[in-house]
């Protein structure tokens, strides 16, 4: 009878249990981090289910790797801490893939880009380009965002910043005219403000805006731990099927009537 030594049989029950920890997460929800609302990416319906682009593609990515989803909601200001104390699984909430952010977080693939707009009351349009013109201004910002960062270093020394926590609240005194001035994400523009719509009180002042790329980013992608390579390639090959068999199109043109392709 062929024998075990001792250092082999003790090597061989860690694999064991090595396999039995992997395939006890496999059978785990996946749960993706989400900043709410954010639409049209992600939001609540009245029936408080969600909806929104990237829901969609999560629960499709999820499908794809045979995992179920769940969705655990987190304010921006913490969500990649949140990611880190292992709240959840990874992060799936229009990031934009930024220098800074690499030294914390691994990137999937992008999936979408991004870009940004200077909006106003129409009877206040601003030149974003004369800078003589914008001193002594306010501008409102989104904590903690890509475009919070973008504003304070390119502006923070002519404009008075103001920041908020969410894009509801930014929107409010857009539209009440406490701010002379926003820098938004341009979907919420549309979404919060209907900023493409004729009768509009607040329009956009200025191009979309995607450069610099040392603020604004590579697209956005999905956020995970560092150690967490597994995950992020089972990501990776999800969207690129989708993106080659036409789902992420039917997608895209669900919730959105501009390209955001990348």
């Amino acid at each position: 009878m062929r024998s075990f030594s001792r250092p082999l049989l003790l090597g061989a029950l860690i694999g064991l249990s090595a396999l039995a920890t992997t395939t006890v997460q496999a059978d785990e929800p996946l749960k993706l981090g989400v900043d709410i609302p954010f639409e049209p990416f992600e939001y609540r319906l009245p029936d408080g289910t969600l909806a929104g682009f990237e829901v969609e593609l999560g629960e499709e990515v999820c499908r794809r790797i045979q995992r179920q989803c769940e969705w655990v909601e987190q304010s921006w200001d913490g969500i990649i801490p949140g990611l880190m104390a292992r709240k959840y699984d990874a992060i799936m909430s229009s990031m934009a893939i930024t220098e800074e952010r690499r030294q914390q977080v691994l990137f999937s693939e992008p999936y979408y880009s991004n870009p940004s707009v200077w909006v106003t009351l129409r009877d206040q349009q601003i030149d974003p380009d004369d800078r003589d013109s914008l001193e002594g201004l306010t501008v409102g910002v989104q904590r903690g965002t890509i475009r919070d960062r973008f504003i304070t270093d390119t502006y923070g020394d002519i404009m008075e910043v103001r920041r908020y926590a969410t894009a509801e609240d930014l929107a409010l005194d857009v539209k009440t005219g406490r701010l002379d001035s926003a820098f938004m994400y341009y979907p919420l523009a549309l979404a919060n403000l209907q900023v493409d719509e004729a009768d509009s009180e607040v329009v956009v002042s200025s191009e979309l805006i995607r450069e610099p790329k040392s603020y604004f980013g590579h697209g956005v992608a999905v956020a995970f731990r560092p150690r967490d390579k597994e995950l992020a390639e089972q990501f990776n090959q999800a969207l690129a099927e989708i993106k080659e068999d036409g789902t992420y199109d039917e997608l895209m043109h669900k919730y959105v009537d501009y390209d955001i392709k990348i």
